[in-house]
């Protein structure tokens, strides 16, 4: 599972150092899960004015994206595990709820859990690629 700012950045910056994971997920290699909320975020942070997106550019991203994700529409328990964010804990919640093996994500607040949710992996998107390299 990736989260928000993970897939912003795979989506809106071809060059840029998360690029590597658009094919990944267009090949099969990965299958990032959304939920309403976690749709909801990023849907929002598209319509960021500093991004610039006319709709059509945003519409035009989440095709490059929603083909190749898996749709989580069971209710999302709370997880016991709790975030320093509240904001992050769908992020959390929704990774085990789908039984995801990992939680890619850059967020400090997140990653503060990656020792104590098992089965879980909470990793970097640096680590992922490793991950992701060793599991082939």
């Amino acid at each position: 599972m990736l989260d928000t700012n993970v897939l912003v950045s795979a989506l809106l910056f071809d060059k840029g150092r998360l690029s590597w994971l658009r094919p990944c997920w267009q090949t099969g290699r990965i299958t990032p899960v959304l939920a309403q909320p976690t749709a909801m975020e990023l849907l929002r942070v598209l319509a960021y004015p500093k991004f610039r997106l006319e709709p059509i550019d945003r519409d035009r991203l989440l095709e490059d994206l929603l083909p190749w994700s898996e749709s989580w529409s069971a209710p999302i328990p709370s997880s016991t595990q709790r975030v320093r964010d509240p904001h992050d804990q769908v992020f959390l919640d929704l990774a085990l709820a789908a039984a995801t093996p990992v939680l890619v994500s850059g967020d400090a607040d997140l990653l503060a859990l990656k020792e104590s949710v098992v089965p879980l992996q909470i990793v970097n998107p640096a680590d992922f690629q490793i991950w992701l390299g060793a599991s082939l």
